[in-house]
């Protein structure tokens, strides 16, 4: 048999997905699982988004569009981000509309990274960043920030990863998996160190409508004009929205590298799906946005991060700081290293996961997949009736 691409070796299964996959075997086999695996919205599309949608298909809006998305769209992003984020774009040029903002990142760094080019991604990081720097056959430089300071790299830290052979940086904020927002100020101080470098800046904010408390998202690309000819700003409406299966995300930033992502989607994907791309559009034009869905769906998140951070830190051998954003924690665990649980020793975050999920039937996800074996990471997309469920499992096998 012919071998598979060299390529094909570096790519590691999403640790996520597969944590998912693996509860939802247990369920069908009958078992009473309780699921902080999978970081998707518990709550349904907005009803007006899904009518705009119903609505495309009685059109007979079913065939292709522009492989970049359609200027309908593009357009209401364009106007959102003006609106939201202070920043301006031209909807033809500009803006890419792709399939999830997974699909934007991967055509971001295919046609920014070339064989041996850095990419700063600080961890912990979301399981796919490094995995897309692989496939471009470049190098993921990946720098902690631990619990301690609040999982946010420092402008020190950041300076001393980029060297002359990065090519682009990552910040997620709100980020996944810890929930950590840099505040304007941090990101100030981040531009600062950015904008003397020659690199991309990627920015992915696409649970930016999911912060908490006195906490207030901004955009780097906003803060420093300078920097905004070379910062892609990354969003979407899985999050927002709770449109995860819909598929639309977007990247608005410099037209040659939207031009070089659009090329490479049209011989990929070609355009998201067409009645996909109306309901997104609707959900940015109609209902105020979705004002009122989005801030319901918000404060509905700020009090289960509320009652699952209580509830994790009363756990013996448990820490975990109170996230400003999305809708997980990441709490260190690594206090219960050491010792034997339901018979089985906990040595790394991969035992405690695999004897929480075995012994205990509640789905969590080892950090060693965020780049950081001392945590465990939880999503509270869930009911606070699930989480009590599972926190008192969780309880009951640490205090065995």
């Amino acid at each position: 048999m012919p071998k598979l691409a060299d390529r094909a070796g570096k790519i590691a299964e999403s640790v996520t997905l597969a944590v998912d996959a693996k509860a939802k075997q247990l369920a069908a086999e009958g078992v009473d699982v309780v699921g902080f695996g999978a970081g998707e919205p518990d709550f349904d599309t907005p009803k007006y988004v899904c009518e705009a949608g119903k609505a495309a298909i009685d059109k007979g809006q079913t065939r292709y569009t522009p492989a970049s998305g359609t200027m309908e769209l593009k357009k209401a992003v364009a106007a959102k981000l003006k609106k939201d984020n202070g920043l301006e774009y031209d909807p033809a040029k500009e803006v890419l509309i792709s399939c999830g903002a997974k699909h934007v990142i991967y055509n971001l760094i295919d046609v920014m990274v070339n064989p041996g080019d850095e990419v700063v991604i600080p961890a912990p990081y979301w399981v796919s960043y490094p995995e897309m720097v692989r496939v471009a056959d470049g190098i993921p430089v990946m720098p902690l920030a631990g619990g301690d300071q609040g999982f946010k790299l420092t402008p020190a830290q950041w300076a001393k990863a980029i060297t002359p052979k990065t090519k682009a940086v990552i910040l997620n904020s709100p980020s996944n998996p810890t929930g950590a927002v840099y505040s304007p100020e941090e990101l100030k101080a981040i531009a600062a160190v950015l904008v003397d470098k020659d690199v991309w800046v990627i920015s992915d904010e696409i649970y930016e409508k999911l912060v908490f408390g006195s906490m207030k998202h901004a955009s780097i690309a906003a803060l420093e004009p300078k920097l905004k000819a070379r910062t892609l700003v990354v969003n979407g409406h899985s999050k927002s929205y709770a449109m995860t299966g819909w598929r639309i995300g977007y990247a608005a930033g410099p037209a040659a590298v939207i031009k070089a992502a659009a090329n490479l989607q049209s011989h990929s994907t070609s355009n998201p799906s067409t009645m996909c791309q109306v309901a997104a559009t609707a959900a940015l034009t109609q209902n105020d946005g979705g004002a009122r869905e989005l801030e319901t769906m918000r404060k509905e998140f700020e009090g289960r991060r509320d009652l699952i951070v209580d509830r994790l830190n009363k756990l013996p051998g448990v820490k975990c700081v109170k996230p400003d954003g999305a809708f997980y924690v990441f709490p260190d665990v690594s206090g219960c290293y050491g010792k034997s649980y339901a018979g089985v020793k906990m040595t790394d975050s991969l035992t405690f996961a695999s004897v929480c999920l075995e012994k205990a039937h509640v789905a969590l996800v080892p950090g060693s997949a965020f780049g950081d074996d001392r945590c465990v990471r939880l999503s509270f997309a869930t009911s606070r009736e699930k989480i009590n469920k599972g926190i008192d499992r969780l309880e009951k096998l640490l205090k065995g």
